[in-house]
């Protein structure tokens, strides 16, 4: 039987070793591009303020615009009792200010957590995740994304898409590089160089991003199940979700998109990816054995 706190520390450390990763490669375009323009400290100095600003505008309004981009309502205390004795309770257990409380008028059973800190939190759930899961099994997914929250994870996603952005919007230089050409006697190398850092930054850089979501997805696990002492309930809830996923009769969360996708509790499409590295989130069926061998 696995320890929760085993789980927790071990997809910890390795979310840590990822994000460390994804920092020096950003670090790392971000000098290449620099030292090619040859601005020197100025144009660096002028770079940091340009992703401190992006940054700041993303930490501030990011959450407003996943919450109106994905239908989501405030919920209503008199329709929704149980949903919000839920949320109160894990906050609690969670030691978290209790976050605001979403509704998202969807058949599609899931949920997602969002905001720019633990005191400025939202958890949205879908009318199908209320219709279809038992008491039990609605508080696993809460306490998971309550777990997200407490975790960090949406600072910690953030900056991921942040850098992700950024690398993004180098990696556009580094191939217009290509096309002009570049300085000096081995102009022609530097220019391939940047044609091949261009092209395969961005595809480096959503790996990465990829694979922290993933890695946060099975952390939020192991703490949701560790918050409701009742792992059983939450891969329950999972397999719904899988039994939903399947049926050629559902559809996928229809507000949902490439963006806030990684926020799901569950991915929100219907078509899965053909290879897990370019899957927003683990195996459905790896996050139902873990959470199996918790009890």
């Amino acid at each position: 039987m696995a320890s929760f706190f085993s789980e927790i520390g071990r997809n910890r450390l390795k979310s840590i070793l990822l994000m460390a990763v994804f920092s020096l490669f950003f670090m790392g375009i971000i000098y290449l591009l620099v030292w090619y323009l040859g601005a020197g400290l100025l144009g660096l100095a002028i770079g940091a303020i340009l992703v401190a600003a992006y940054a700041l505008l993303s930490y501030h309004f990011g959450s407003r615009f996943v919450l109106r981009m994905s239908g989501a309502k405030p919920a209503d205390r008199k329709q929704y009792p149980f949903l919000f004795d839920t949320v109160e309770g894990l906050a609690s257990a969670s030691q978290v200010p209790v976050p605001a409380i979403y509704v998202i008028n969807d058949p599609s059973p899931n949920a997602f957590a969002t905001g720019n800190s633990k005191r400025h939190a939202s958890i949205a759930v879908t009318t199908g995740l209320l219709q279809m899961m038992d008491k039990e099994e609605l508080q696993g997914v809460v306490a998971h994304e309550m777990s997200h929250i407490g975790n960090n994870d949406i600072q910690f996603m953030l900056m991921a898409v942040v850098f992700a952005g950024v690398i993004g919007i180098a990696a556009a230089f580094l191939r217009g590089m290509f096309w002009f050409g570049g300085r000096g006697r081995n102009g022609g190398i530097i220019a391939l160089v940047a044609l091949a850092i261009g092209l395969l930054a961005p595809l480096f850089a959503m790996l990465l991003r990829l694979a922290i979501s993933r890695r946060r997805e099975y952390m939020a696990d192991a703490n949701g199940g560790r918050l409701t002492r009742d792992p059983k309930s939450l891969a329950d809830a999972l397999k719904k979700i899988k039994n939903y996923a399947v049926s050629p009769k559902t559809s996928p969360v229809a507000h949902a998109n490439e963006m806030t996708a990684s926020l799901y509790f569950a991915n929100p499409f219907k078509a899965q990816s053909l290879m897990n590295l370019f899957s927003t989130h683990p195996p459905i069926d790896d996050r139902i054995a873990r959470l199996e061998k918790m009890y």
